[in-house]
């Protein structure tokens, strides 16, 4: 029996146990598998009592790894699916049983080409902590720097490329059964995370973005990002500086430690969105797990970000009408959202502007009745992508990453200052931007850096111009050939309606003469 095979009977025999086949209920399926149902071994136990969204998740628990990082991944996609799966999905944690430290040693080995007791002064064969697609050992330099060591786990792309491909199989059965399959893109949602995972399987690029990150944030007291010790990495192997903080989650530590609660919660705001405007280069998995505090100065606390595998950016375009955009719905001028959307893209140039800004009021104007301090910046780009899928906008795939991780850091910074006001730091962050981006020191900065590429291309540009001209000219003599073939088709069939309506003029006289009896009768 195949290996495909034997995974989609444990995926089958989970289904049963987790009573996934009551999400098909009330939906208009094929007679085959309405027939299965009735026969589903699984319905003869009754209701099941556990809510559905904790069904699903206990079933992608039960399934492993690679479905718990997907069920991950569709959590952050609030616009696709019900609050009450996305809230649920959204407790699944990345932690599996660690891989024996004889394949780490084994794969650490390999990538390096030497013992690793020759490459560490000290390497602890007990990981730290394992996850789905890796997991990490601490460690000590040979010149006694403290490090910690993430290796991939073995045979897990084999793992990934099995379930991706019954992921696929899913995603097409719900584009076909599900009322809503079409609209919500399944087999879109996996193929942008099965990018997502594969490039987690890379940790060259992991480690080029981490430092990438670290360089961003070299001059500031904002974000620390540890350092790459690149002589000690590989596609396979990971080698970081080890850093220490307390964990983001553990609130009442960091309220011991007398951390200064509101400037943390304003500062996590401010390291958003200078990743994404400033930067244009944004950690895109900041959950509770990546991120640390150093409180060495309680009253200056530094975030700490760690596992920069997935990271984001924008076009230039994109930033702009997404900083715009933002700004409008603050203004509540929803006629300039509505024309935003068609001006750069984002639904087809076609879109009815009035339907669209009554949609895009219907769903702010509600939302806009609470204090400010208790609206959800992310939950009201959320809502605007929703409406904006109903106008056929298709989401890009940066601008989902950047959804999921305004909701993190926007969940993030509530929890540590519940009265957080984001809109009272993202407003002069977004209007000073703005201003900057067209002041006569960016603009002389955006020509010069462009000035190199236009003066490399100015030699070139009279043959360019020639080689143009020639085929507008080509281009013209080939419209007016098709436009005399066109005027001669148009002749010849106005010569036919011409005779052919003569005919029937004729006929009709003809006929006439005839009823009356002016006209004899044919012998």
């Amino acid at each position: 029996m195949s290996i495909g095979l034997l995974r989609l009977l444990a995926i089958l025999r989970v289904a049963m146990t987790y009573r996934l086949d009551t999400f098909l209920q009330g939906r208009r399926l094929p007679w085959g598998l309405r027939i299965a149902l009735v026969f589903w071994p699984a319905r003869w136990l009754g209701e099941p009592s556990a809510p559905r969204g904790e069904r699903l998740r206990r079933a992608l628990e039960a399934l492993g790894p690679v479905f718990v990082k997907f069920g991950q991944a569709l959590s952050t996609r609030r616009d696709l699916i019900p609050p009450d799966i996305a809230d649920e999905l959204a407790k699944l944690q990345d932690t599996v049983a660690p891989f024996p430290a004889e394949q780490s040693i084994a794969i650490i080995e390999h990538a390096l080409g030497q013992p690793v007791d020759t490459l560490f002064k000290r390497f602890d064969r007990t990981p730290m902590a394992s996850a789905s697609v890796a997991q990490v050992h601490s460690a000590q330099l040979p010149d006694g720097r403290e490090a910690v060591v993430k290796v991939i786990r073995p045979g897990i792309d084999t793992v990934i490329e099995q379930d991706i491909a019954l992921l696929r199989l899913l995603a097409r059965a719900l584009e076909r059964f599900h009322p809503d399959g079409k609209r919500l893109n399944p087999r879109v949602v996996v193929e942008d995370y099965r990018l997502t995972i594969l490039d987690e399987l890379d940790l060259l690029r992991e480690a080029a973005n981490t430092s990438q990150l670290r360089r961003n944030f070299a001059s500031g007291e904002l974000l620390y990002v540890p350092e790459v010790y690149w002589d000690w990495t590989r596609q396979t192997v990971l080698t970081l500086e080890r850093i220490h903080g307390i964990p983001i989650s553990d609130i009442a530590r960091l309220i011991e430690r007398g951390v200064d609660m509101e400037k943390l919660a304003e500062r996590g705001v401010q390291i958003f969105f200078t990743q994404v405007f400033r930067h244009n280069f944004f950690h895109a998995d900041m959950h509770p797990g990546n991120i640390f505090v150093d409180a060495t100065d309680p009253s200056n606390p530094r975030y700490i970000g760690i596992d920069c595998a997935i990271i984001g950016t924008l076009s230039e375009a994109d930033q702009y009408y997404l900083a715009r955009n933002l700004l409008a719905i603050f203004h509540r001028d929803y006629r300039l959202v509505a024309e935003l959307h068609v001006e750069c893209g984002w639904v087809p140039p076609d879109t009815a502007v009035g339907a669209f800004e009554s949609a895009i009021r219907s769903v702010c104007e509600p939302i806009f009745e609470k204090p400010l301090g208790e609206i959800s910046f992310a939950q009201l780009l959320v809502y605007l992508f929703q409406t904006a899928r109903r106008f056929n906008m298709e989401v890009q795939p940066s601008l989902v990453l950047l959804q999921k991780t305004l909701l993190h850091i926007e969940g993030l910074g509530r929890d540590l200052y519940p009265e957080l006001d984001l809109w009272a730091t993202a407003q002069p962050f977004l209007e000073d931007w703005l201003r900057q981006r067209y002041s006569p020191a960016h603009i002389a900065e955006r020509l010069k850096r462009q000035a190199p590429g236009w003066l490399e291309q100015l030699p070139l540009l009279p043959g360019r111009i020639m080689a143009a001209l020639d085929a507008v000219s080509d281009s013209a003599e080939s419209l007016r050939e098709q436009q005399a073939r066109e005027i001669q088709r148009w002749q010849q069939e106005a010569r036919w309606h011409r005779r052919l309506w003569l005919v029937l003029v004729l006929g009709l006289v003809i006929g006439s003469l005839w009823v009356t009896g002016l006209l004899p009768a044919m012998p």
